[in-house]
């Protein structure tokens, strides 16, 4: 089964017709929104002009039979420390919905679809190869 995880970078992409995030979705057999993710979109859309128009495009989005959103877990908290934990060690700090994000795609063994390099750093993780 391919699962793939969208990123912020990646579903703003979407949102702009990117082909390569619309292969990629075609492709997948699952697709998971982290509500980290969720909560960074609303978050932008709440400071744009066009709030209204946006939620509307995400909840058809959603609503997707193909589509998941990712809560937060217990096992995503133990998998999120492991990688903050790494980090730190490594000196390579992150931002902490990032963190979060990559623990989702750990978790559930997605691939990461993302434009944001910073995550080609930790360990484990699979990323799509537009990064």
């Amino acid at each position: 089964m391919k699962k793939v995880l969208l990123d912020t970078s990646a579903f703003v992409s979407y949102l702009r017709g990117d082909g390569r995030v619309l292969d990629w979705l075609a492709k997948a057999e699952c697709v998971y929104m982290s509500v980290f993710v969720l909560g960074e979109l609303y978050a932008g859309f709440k400071a744009g002009t066009k709030e209204k128009e946006n939620r509307q495009i995400i909840e058809r989005f959603l609503m997707k039979t193909t589509v998941s959103v990712l809560e937060a877990s217990r096992e995503t908290a133990e998998v999120f420390a492991l990688i903050k934990n790494s980090l730190k060690k490594q000196g390579s700090p992150l931002p902490i919905n990032d963190i979060w994000i990559a623990a989702h795609a750990l978790e559930t063994g997605s691939v990461l679809l993302t434009y944001d390099r910073h995550f080609t750093i930790i360990s484990g993780l699979r990323l799509w190869d537009e990064i």
